[in-house]
């Protein structure tokens, strides 16, 4: 075997080690990821049923936990779903705030807007979560 053949032996299998590694890191992060999106599918769910109220204890806990384990998820394809998910609630959050007065003032208006916020946010996380099924990176 020649130097250059060795060379690229070494390189080859050093290659697929790193890729296996940033492969299992990111099937190792499935489980986080189906334990956030099932609490924010619970959340958004209970959104648009009506009388149905989980509170935001279960988005905060979710957020909590994205937030921790987003750095673990760098360079790998789970990374889109962390930052899918942080994105989804702070916008939800920003977009329920400022259509609060609305919701006060005028309440069939703002019960339209918040319901197409909560739908939106539905969307959102089983879109997540299809492409979290099939190993898919989100959002691209």
């Amino acid at each position: 075997m020649s130097n250059i053949d060795e060379v690229i032996d070494v390189t080859v299998k050093t290659t697929n080690a790193a890729i296996n590694a940033v492969s299992e890191k990111a099937e190792d992060l499935k489980t986080v990821g189906w334990v956030s999106y099932l609490l924010h599918l619970i959340v958004a769910v209970a959104a648009v049923v009506p009388g149905a109220n989980v509170g935001v204890a279960l988005l905060v806990i979710a957020l909590v936990i994205d937030l921790v384990k987003k750095g673990d998820a760098a360079g790998t394809w789970q990374e889109s779903h962390f930052s899918w998910r942080i994105r989804t609630v702070i916008w939800a959050g920003i977009l329920y705030v400022v259509t609060f007065p609305l919701f006060l003032l005028l309440w069939v208006p703002g019960a339209i807007a918040w319901a197409i916020i909560s739908i939106w946010f539905l969307y959102r996380i089983v879109r997540g979560m299809v492409a979290m099924n099939n190993s898919q990176a989100v959002g691209q």
